[in-house]
């Protein structure tokens, strides 16, 4: 079976299913009340859903400490309420994708379990242990300022377990012959249930050598062909889109040269420098990160992203840089976290204003690669920063104006709704910005819409394009002689910009506007003479006068 690269053209929108719409009114989300709401997902004009963790769980770090890999935990249904929704998707025209969280498990799994009490256990060795402490048991921890160690006391083993992350996520020793078999009977589990494919979590830890012994951990990137080919022989067309947040140095061993390790991985370089770029309007560091990571295979693909579950992490950002998007995103210090990143929602972030969230979409849409959407962003839902670390932007979906948001019949949903401030639900739900035709959520429809329509993004060449403009970003995309052109305007300005178009035999060419009326037609130089308004944006059609003349026409 050939994989079609639907990905290459996709819209990803990413949930979490405990928070999304609860159906038996017991303050948890559930598959029952997803279902309920994949018409308004399709309407909205995503292709694909990507679920976090719904697996059996102690729930101590959002889902992401998986106590059994093959079923579904009670309180969201049954694997039949999932292969109903898989199968829902299906009828659709949406794909899924679910997370795989192989880097560690809870230690209230089984296999650790086991592994713990019995030293003779098969599990022993599904875990990386140590005698003693390792003297380097406090460097390379994930969560500074919460996480003091990497590794932990176990009474019953009488020896130390290592965890990357909390103490309560042994790390599986991946290494293991054993445990990659196992990775790989978990995709087919869940394959055969309807999913075609997966968000990897932490592959850079999944991946790395493991052991008290190591000084640098060696990476075995030839982990992730063997996943990869699994994959293709049991369904061609799924994949595996990586969360690695590693230097673009290292982005084709993760590729592979030839695409044979992994599909798809998240582009935290640029989503970084993005952000940097809407607090700073200096585009230099954006243009930069996308130059920077441009070299991958023809069958790869990124993931353009904005916010997702996590913080906003900064950590690649110089000083400067990082001090700059804190004063402007994040100014107090309950809004920072780990000492690297920022713990809120794009909207507060941006202070509600409208143009700026359009104009954050719009790049976030036309960077390359694909792009992936947070629930509730299409409405711009805010954050409950009195809630833990990162659960301050994981609250519950916002409906309608329905106590709990319509979240949830419940009084106690599993987190707290946001019910107060200009983010509260009785002001930013679905249900009134269907209403309105000028609202975000139809707005953002519309731009979803056009983004399917523009497959050069997804699959094309691109350059970027003189502005003369720091703050102006112009870029072309070529694909199949076609070409798209978009322009953006970081800056509180009105800017006047002049651009050829910079194509061959193109000095005639019309510039038409997908999105309004406005179109752009050369001067006599050949150039483009473009007023961008404050954080204006732009998405042109090059093509001759005759194309556009028969636009108008129909």
């Amino acid at each position: 079976m050939i994989n079609d690269l639907w990905y290459k053209n996709a819209v990803i929108y990413c949930l979490s299913v405990a928070t999304f719409m609860d159906a038996n009114g017991d303050g948890v989300g559930d598959f029952q009340g997803l279902m309920r709401r994949l018409d308004y997902l399709q309407g909205i004009g995503v292709t694909a859903i990507w679920l976090m963790p719904f697996q059996p769980s102690p729930f101590k770090d959002d889902g992401y400490d998986i106590a059994d890999y093959y079923g579904v935990d009670p309180r969201y249904g049954t694997l039949g309420d999932f292969v109903e929704f898989t199968q829902g998707c299906k009828q659709r025209g949406l794909r899924v994708l679910i997370d795989l969280v192989v880097n560690h498990t809870s230690n209230e799994h089984a296999w650790f379990q086991d592994a713990r009490k019995e030293p003779v256990s098969k599990y022993r060795n599904w875990y990386v242990w140590s005698k003693k402490k390792p003297k380097n048991a406090s460097s390379g921890v994930v969560f500074p300022g919460v996480q003091k160690s990497t590794w932990t006391y176990d009474d019953a083993a009488r020896e130390y377990y290592f965890h990357r992350f909390y103490d309560f996520q042994p790390d599986l020793n991946t290494a293991n012959p054993e445990v990659q078999a196992e990775i790989l009977k978990i995709m087919g589990f869940w394959l055969q249930l309807g999913v075609s494919g997966f968000r990897m979590d932490a592959v850079p830890f999944v991946i790395a050598e493991k052991g008290a012994h190591l000084k640098k951990p060696a990476e075995q990137y030839d982990m992730l062909r063997t996943f990869s080919q699994f994959l293709t022989w049991r369904q061609g067309e799924a994949i595996i889109l990586a969360e690695a947040n590693v230097l673009p140095d290292t982005d084709m061993e993760y590729f592979g040269k030839d695409g044979e390790r992994l599909q798809m991985m998240f582009n935290f370089e640029v989503n970084q420098n993005l952000f940097y770029a809407l607090a700073s309007s200096d585009t230099r560091p954006l243009v930069k990160a996308v130059k920077a990571t441009s070299k991958r295979p023809a069958s790869a693909q990124w993931g353009s992203f904005l916010r997702n579950h996590d913080e906003l992490d900064l950590g690649r950002l110089e000083d400067e840089q990082r001090e700059t998007v804190f004063a402007a995103f994040a100014p107090e210090s309950n809004m920072q976290l780990y000492g690297r990143g920022i713990r809120r929602r794009l909207a507060p972030m941006l202070q509600g204003d409208r143009r700026r969230l359009e104009l954050a979409y719009s790049l976030m849409l036309t960077l390359p690669g694909t792009p992936v959407i947070r629930y509730g962003d299409e409405i711009a839902m805010g954050e409950n920063l009195r809630l833990s670390e990162r659960n301050s932007a994981r609250t519950p979906m916002q409906w309608s104006t329905e106590p709990q948001g319509g979240f949830t019949k419940n009084d106690k949903p599993v987190l707290p709704v946001i019910s107060e401030g200009a983010y509260g639900f009785q002001h930013v739900n679905v249900a009134q910005q269907r209403r309105d035709p000028n609202s975000l959520l139809n707005w953002m429809e519309r731009m979803i819409r056009m983004r399917k329509e523009v497959p050069e993004i997804g699959w094309g060449d691109f350059k970027f394009l003189n502005a003369r403009s720091t703050s102006v970003v112009a870029m072309r995309y070529d694909w199949r002689k076609n070409a798209v052109l978009c322009v953006h305007n970081t800056s509180s300005e009105p800017i006047e910009i002049r651009m050829a178009v910079d194509g061959p035999d193109e000095s005639g060419c019309s510039l038409v506007n997908l999105l309004s009326d406005d179109h752009s037609h050369p001067e006599q130089d050949g150039r483009h003479r473009v007023l961008l308004e404050p954080y204006g944006y732009r998405w042109y059609r090059v093509c001759g006068l005759d194309y556009l003349l028969k636009r108008t026409e129909v």
